[in-house]
């Protein structure tokens, strides 16, 4: 769980290639300046990162400013300065800690949910499950190990990782116990388990039913971010800021139309309500569009309608659009994106109504529930038993832990001290079950 506040911050960026011609000019007139921003005409440069030296070269090679989907996914992904390459990004010792990281009772309901949607799917015989962004692997260990129970769902399972960090696989093969094959790509974990690593879910076959579970993988594809201004919507770009300037880099406005500005502001508008753009709207002055997130949901819902399936994506967000929710976590700690890249962790609130939206393109006969609330999730699939359950079996020590640990997923709040309950979402996509699946009942 990235245990920090989203709070609301002015970054944007298109996941679009740009190139712009040697009279590009930028506006800075009409962008919102957040309070935060360390800028001044006496202040003194903060230390450059490789990655920010990086960033500006980009810049300087294209001519002019870069998209900020364009800047996340360097920041996070660049294989020699990226934040993944070189970070202990999950845990105490890390900037963030995710859900599986608070409690082994997490990736245990999880793993319930599973079982009883393989058994609403007839019991298939054999059943790809799929996790997208595995995190240091602690979900998947949890699953397997607290659905040992059902032995025939086990005997069923063809475990597959997406995964594009090198370091995060390492990672993922330690906390699964995974060992390296003498030939071929598989390995196999404690569970007994042959496990698969994938760039992208599209390298994975599609020839029986599958469940694909998202725990914040949603939140950390690069986003696009657009402000109203008198001329109308303009998209928002990273660009090399002045030497009087703390930071090494800026936000500027697009002076015209970008491809994004084009393609996915008319399309997201146009994607709310029945095909009208609602109230709410029309009324913003900033908004955020993830089309990697849209195009993948479009593309999941394509998967399971094929030999039927599931997908589980949880995740903090709403179920509409954002203004602007990028931010930077370093240390626990918010920043600002902009300072010092590589650093820190990079991610934005889920609008699962875009989600919706990206199924619908598909075109397939799917449903989408939720989104309900973490709480309500884990409540329905009956954590507080499990709980109970586990606490008669513990010391103190270990039952005061466990309980922490629970009531850091079920309380509400939006900190680590707060809880995680309310702002962490279940939303749920299904093809070939026609009941409502648990944990998804009206609250």
């Amino acid at each position: 769980m990235r245990t920090l506040s989203r709070s609301e911050s002015n970054l944007a960026s298109p996941t679009g290639t740009v190139r712009w011609d040697s009279s590009f000019s930028v506006d800075r007139s009409g962008l919102f300046q957040p309070q935060n921003l360390a800028s001044s005409p006496h202040a003194h440069k903060e230390p450059e990162t490789e990655m920010a030296k990086q960033i500006k070269a980009l810049i300087q090679f294209r001519g002019g400013p870069i998209t900020l989907a364009e800047y996340m996914s360097e920041v996070l992904t660049n294989p020699t300065a990226g934040y993944y390459s070189h970070q202990e990004a999950f845990g105490e010792r890390g900037d963030f800690i995710t859900s599986p990281e608070v409690s082994q009772l997490f990736g245990e309901m999880v793993g319930i949910w599973c079982v009883t949607v393989w058994q609403q799917l007839g019991q298939p015989e054999q059943l790809r499950l799929i996790e997208l962004g595995p995190g240091r692997g602690t979900l998947m260990a949890d699953l397997l190990r607290g659905t040992q129970v059902f032995a025939p769902f086990q005997k069923a399972l063809r475990v597959h990782l997406v995964e594009v960090s090198e370091g995060m696989r390492e990672r993922q093969r330690k906390t699964l116990g995974c060992e390296a094959p003498a030939t071929g790509s598989r390995h196999t974990s404690f569970s007994g388990h042959e496990v698969e690593w994938h760039r992208s879910h599209e390298e994975i076959p599609q020839d029986c039913p599958v469940v694909v579970v998202a725990n914040e993988f949603f939140d950390a594809l690069p986003v696009h971010q657009f402000q109203r201004s008198k001329r109308g919507w303009s998209e928002i770009l990273v660009d090399i800021a002045d030497d009087a300037e703390m930071l090494h880099l800026r936000n500027v406005l697009a002076p015209g139309p970008t491809p994004a500005s084009r393609l996915l502001l008319p399309q997201r508008l146009d994607g709310l309500t029945d095909g009208s753009q609602s109230q709410e709207a029309q009324d913003v002055q900033q908004l955020e569009i993830c089309p990697q997130g849209i195009a993948t949901a479009e593309a999941l819902a394509k998967r399971i309608a094929a030999h039927s399936g599931a997908v589980l994506a949880i995740d903090y967000g709403q179920d509409g659009l954002y203004p602007a929710s990028l931010q930077a976590i370093r240390e626990h700690k918010a920043a600002d994106p902009l300072s010092q890249p590589g650093l820190s962790d990079l991610s934005a609130w889920v609008d699962f109504s875009s989600l919706r939206q990206g199924a619908a393109a598909a075109g397939v006969p799917v449903s989408c529930h939720g989104p309900v609330t973490q709480a309500h999730f884990l409540k329905s699939l009956g954590i507080e038993a499990r709980l109970e359950m586990l606490e008669q079996q513990a010391n103190k020590a270990q039952a005061q832990s466990l309980r922490e640990g629970v009531e850091k997923l079920i309380a509400p709040g939006t900190t680590k001290e707060g809880g995680m309950g309310e702002s962490y979402k279940a939303w749920a996509m299904l093809a070939g079950v026609d009941d409502v699946p648990v944990g998804f009942q009206p609250q």
